[in-house]
């Protein structure tokens, strides 16, 4: 209903502008709301890099931003998110290569589904949709910090997409191992859930609370909601509850839903609004553009944070390796 009535409901527009000699990788950025912040993003005149599993969507999300504009500055790099050594291998590789990284969007991820595990053997919904982007933040931090010494604004944003889905999320949650993870018997909206609600206390207490603020980085880590937005991802609902249920979640989420450039909306304010640096909003979950949202008791749980965070560290060296993860405090 809100894409009929675009104009008239739903989320402020946003479309930035003059974003020039700015960089940004956009995880799922060839598809949905990947691809509407990628193109928001690339006709404001920012270099974009695309992260997508599969190349053919790659090529033609390229191939429609230089229809718009031909001088767009945009390009494609495969990884799954739900296998570490990829991520380590690309995200590391883009850290090399890239002399700046302004906008860093966490786009990538699965709908709720039925459980399955992702190449490490982990929870997909938990890997794909968190670990997997924590890791990557991890990978390109050193770019992150680099970029925010620079006088320039704004200062690095690294925007997680999060969901009020959170407050799905299973009241027993405490990331305390890869058992609890692995729950194969949890309902798969709870699965879905139990992920968004990590971005949130990724963001917040991992990432502001345990790198930005001790080491007085120039970065700032945000969480939004796009809103229920008609994405391919919705069909997904189908997959989670086989038979009528799965098909009228579907149509329901369908009707009422969002267009995707509503979606893109929360990630492209958080991103690119100076509002977030004058009011010094680092660690904040935005509901809608400029609206900040109310989240669970659970997501404003410092230390199941700190547990969460804890549980990424060992699951990343468990995979990788001890000497995995780069040191997050090490200066450049």
């Amino acid at each position: 209903m809100q894409s009929v009535l675009h104009k008239v409901v739903g989320p402020k527009e946003v479309h930035p502008e003059d974003l020039g000699d700015r960089v940004a990788i956009v995880t799922g950025g060839a598809l949905g709301i990947g691809y509407e912040v990628s193109r928001a993003l690339a006709l404001a005149g920012v270099e974009v890099i695309m992260v997508n599993r599969k190349e053919e969507q790659g090529s033609e999300a390229i191939d429609k931003i230089k229809s718009e504009d031909s001088n767009a500055k945009v390009d494609w790099k495969h990884c799954d998110l739900g296998n570490l050594r990829e991520v380590k291998e690309i995200f590391s590789e883009l850290r090399s290569s890239l002399q700046r990284l302004d906008f860093l969007i966490l786009s990538a991820g699965i709908n709720t589904n039925q459980y399955g595990e992702d190449v490490d053997g982990i929870d997909r919904h938990f890997g794909v949709n968190y670990l997997g982007h924590w890791y990557a933040c991890n990978q390109l931090w050193p770019l992150l910090r680099k970029t925010g010494k620079m006088d320039t604004k704004p200062k690095p944003r690294v925007v997680f997409l999060s969901s009020e889905m959170h407050r799905m999320a299973p009241p027993n949650a405490h990331f305390a191992s890869l058992d609890e993870i692995n729950d194969k018997d949890m309902d798969p909206t709870r699965l879905y859930a139990r992920s968004k609600l990590a971005m949130i206390l990724g963001s917040k207490y991992g990432l502001r609370d345990r790198v930005i603020k001790p080491n007085g980085d120039q970065i700032y880590a945000l969480a939004v909601h796009p809103g229920a937005v008609n994405t391919a991802m919705q069909q997904q609902w189908k997959d989670a509850y086989p038979g009528i249920t799965g098909k009228l979640l579907t149509y329901a989420m369908l009707f009422a839903g969002r267009d995707v450039e509503q979606g893109s909306y929360s990630t492209l304010w958080a991103a690119t609004s100076p509002e977030i640096e004058e009011k010094d909003m680092n660690g904040w979950y935005f509901a809608d553009p400029g609206a900040p949202g109310k989240e669970t008791a659970q997501a404003s749980d410092p230390a199941l944070g700190a547990a969460l965070w804890d549980l990424s560290e060992r699951l990343v060296k468990d995979k990788l390796g001890q000497d995995a993860l780069l040191d997050w405090n090490k200066s450049d």
